[in-house]
C-alpha cells in the first residue's frame, strides 16, 4: 500500500495506529456513513474532517474533526478558534488547501497548515477513526495522540443531527 501524507506523518512521529481499508462505492457520497456500515464500527467513533473559513481570526481557515454521526456547529468552531464567524469552505478550495479529495480529507498531512479543533466527544474513546487521506482508507488511533501531533485543541464542536 502506498503511504499517504497522513500515514507518513504518523510513521515519522512513531505513533501507534491501525489502518482500515475498504472498497469505496463511488456512487456513495455519504462517506462517514459508508465507513461505519462497511467497517461495522459505531459512527460516534468515526470522525470526519471539515474545513471552514474563519472571519476575524488569526488564521483564515480551520480544520474541524467531528463525529460523522452529527453535524459541525459553526458558531462553536468560531468560538473555539477566536473567530467572529465560521462558514464551510467550498469543497474545491478544501481539496486545494489540504491536498486531499472530499471524502478522503485527513486532518493529518495537509498541504496548508491550519488550526485544528477536535470535538470533545473524541476523548471518551481510547481510539477513534479519521480519514487516512483517501476514500476507503481510515486510521484508528488515540485521540490524545492525534491532538498532540496536530497541535490541536479539544472543544465542543459537534451537535446531534442528520449526518452530512
Amino acid at each position: 500500500m502506498a503511504g499517504t501524507p497522513a500515514l507518513r506523518v504518523l510513521d515519522k512521529a512513531k505513533v501507534p495506529y491501525r489502518v482500515h481499508i475498504y472498497e469505496h462505492d463511488p456512487s456513495n457520497r455519504h462517506f462517514g456513513e459508508e465507513t461505519a456500515a462497511t467497517l461495522g464500527i459505531a459512527a460516534e467513533r468515526i470522525f470526519k474532517t471539515l474545513i471552514a473559513e474563519l472571519v476575524g481570526a488569526t488564521s483564515a481557515t480551520a480544520c474541524a474533526v467531528v463525529p460523522v454521526s452529527g453535524q459541525l456547529d459553526l458558531k462553536a468552531l468560531a468560538s473555539a478558534t477566536g473567530a467572529k464567524k465560521a462558514a464551510m469552505i467550498d469543497p474545491v478550495v478544501a481539496q486545494r488547501l489540504t491536498g486531499y479529495v472530499v471524502g478522503g480529507i485527513s486532518p493529518l498531512g495537509q498541504k496548508k497548515p491550519m488550526p485544528v479543533c477536535i470535538d470533545t466527544s473524541a476523548q471518551q474513546w481510547s481510539a477513534i477513526l479519521v480519514s487516512g487521506g483517501r476514500r476507503g482508507l481510515s486510521i484508528e488511533m488515540s485521540p490524545t495522540e492525534l491532538a498532540r501531533i496536530l497541535g490541536a485543541s479539544f472543544a465542543r464542536l459537534g451537535r446531534p443531527g442528520t449526518p452530512r
